[in-house]
């Protein structure tokens, strides 16, 4: 019986497409390895949002195919969408599939030692006539290598590829639930829309049904994604706005808590926030993408909004909801970003209630406009720049979990830590778990995962709160 085993890569979308592979392949009879070393099919699903994510997906078909030289490698995702021609030169690499065909890999994994022969030495390949085509779209290339590519226009796709990624932080505890992929935007220096196309959604009725199932196995927390989950259900017939489906959400399943990945700045309406602060069944967290504190510098991005719009939403959540995290994604770098630039973008975080910084380096993606203009800035000062964002995210978050002292929580423990009163008497063993206003916290003693907590917050460590529970509701998966 053929076995599988699929390296995964990038973001919390990517991952959902790797849960569904999974489940279809299970269905068509394959077995899931434990590694890649011993799997007869490899399936490495790439990111492509940096050029160190397109190395490190390199690195990584090279390493499996000298460990396991007998494997036939499917290599998936958005690098395979975007460069397929790279990937497809690399040895050990059977079939280079985009996003645009991503749907059917489980059809040619479960054939693929049967109807498609090995590459002969001279690198010529056979592939049956009409084999895996199914519109006009569609299209086959041989690159000079063995490796046969699969791809085509996803601009064109409807198909919504995903399932619920069963945990988070490895343990089993926050499924992910992708809700929506693709993005209609075209900002300068980003390439996911070329290589996962338009927004499309996931109907709410489907949304609704997996949610419940996922409540009714015990998970009592579940992250929704997606590519631009503002835009979800833009796209459907009838249209349903994002705010709309948490409605739903909230009267249709009894899941205990929601929490939302990334949203855009003006996605984050006075609507969404009063619904977030109506319900402790919505976790208070925004992330929001702010990219750069420069209003020159957002509107080279092609970024749809300025700083004192982006402001104004931090300002109404603080009004809102006092102990909200709110984080956001900076870029440091952009082409033709000045030293003025960047001590607007560090000024404007510093004046914000900020709880956290995801920092980038800025990544010359091929294609994307921002990839031909010629202002570049020098890489050791770009690095610098990422440096002190990098320690400005820290002082914010340091700053607001000394907010947290004496605070009540309310937390979902996240599985088990071995506890160190076992090795010293003098050390207290304690649980990892995760706050409503995402905050890492150690809660004492030893508690088992999936468990909704009330705790106190007694002392602040590096990058963690410590404290003591006082009820809990034990429910495990």
């Amino acid at each position: 019986m053929t076995t599988f085993y699929i390296e995964q890569f990038g973001c919390r979308a990517t991952q959902a497409d790797a849960a569904a592979l999974e489940n279809q392949l299970l269905g068509r009879g394959c077995l899931a390895a434990g590694n890649s070393a011993s799997a007869d099919i490899v399936v490495v699903n790439t990111c492509t949002v940096t050029a160190a994510a397109d190395s490190q997906a390199r690195d990584a078909i090279r390493k499996i195919h000298a460990r396991n030289p007998a494997a036939r490698v499917i290599v998936t995702g958005c690098y395979a969408q975007r460069a397929p021609e790279e990937l497809a030169a690399l040895p050990g690499v059977s079939w280079v599939v985009g996003n645009s065909h991503k749907p059917q890999i489980p059809e040619l994994a479960a054939g693929l030692t049967q109807a498609f022969p090995q590459p002969s030495a001279s690198g010529s390949s056979f592939i049956p006539a009409g084999a895996l085509l199914t519109s006009e779209n569609e299209a086959f290339s041989l690159a000079s290598s063995p490796a046969k590519i699969l791809t085509g226009d996803i601009l064109s796709q409807t198909t919504f590829l995903a399932a619920p990624v069963l945990g988070g932080e490895g343990n089993h505890t926050r499924p992910t639930l992708k809700i929506q992929d693709g993005c209609n935007s075209r900002c300068s220096y980003c390439v996911i829309p070329f290589v996962r196309g338009r927004s499309r959604s996931l109907p709410p009725d489907n949304v609704i049904a997996e949610i419940g199932s996922l409540s009714e196995s015990g998970y009592r927390e579940i992250v929704l994604s997606g590519i631009n989950l503002g835009a979800y259900g833009r796209d459907l017939s009838p249209r349903i706005e994002f705010d709309e489906l948490l409605r739903r959400i909230l009267d249709q399943t009894p899941i205990e808590r929601i929490r939302i990945s990334s949203i855009e700045p003006l996605d984050v309406t006075e609507d969404l926030i009063a619904l977030f602060a109506s319900t402790p069944r919505i976790a208070q967290h925004f992330h929001m993408p702010l990219q750069s504190g420069s209003d020159r510098i957002l509107a080279a991005m092609h970024r749809w909004y300025r700083v004192e719009h982006f402001a104004r939403r931090v300002e109404l959540i603080r009004e809102h909801l006092q102990h909200a995290a709110i984080g956001a994604d900076v870029i440091a770098g952009f082409p033709g970003e000045s030293g003025d630039d960047h001590a607007a973008t560090i000024a404007f975080i510093e004046r914000l209630p900020f709880t956290y910084l995801h920092v980038f380096s800025f990544s010359k993606r091929p294609g994307t406009r921002a990839a031909a203009l010629s202002n570049e800035v020098p890489s050791a000062l770009i690095h610098r720049r990422a440096r002190e964002l990098r320690a400005l995210g820290e002082e914010k978050s340091a700053a607001f979990q000394r907010t947290q002292m004496g605070r009540p929580l309310e937390v979902l423990t996240l599985g088990h830590t071995l506890p160190a009163a076992r090795a010293s008497p003098a050390k207290f063993s304690w649980s990892p778990a995760i706050s409503s206003n995402y905050l890492q916290v150690r809660v004492s003693g030893e508690w088992p995962p999936n468990q909704m907590m009330q705790v106190r917050v007694v002392s602040v460590g590096r990058g963690h709160l410590d404290a003591q529970p006082e009820t809990s509701r034990i429910f495990a998966v």
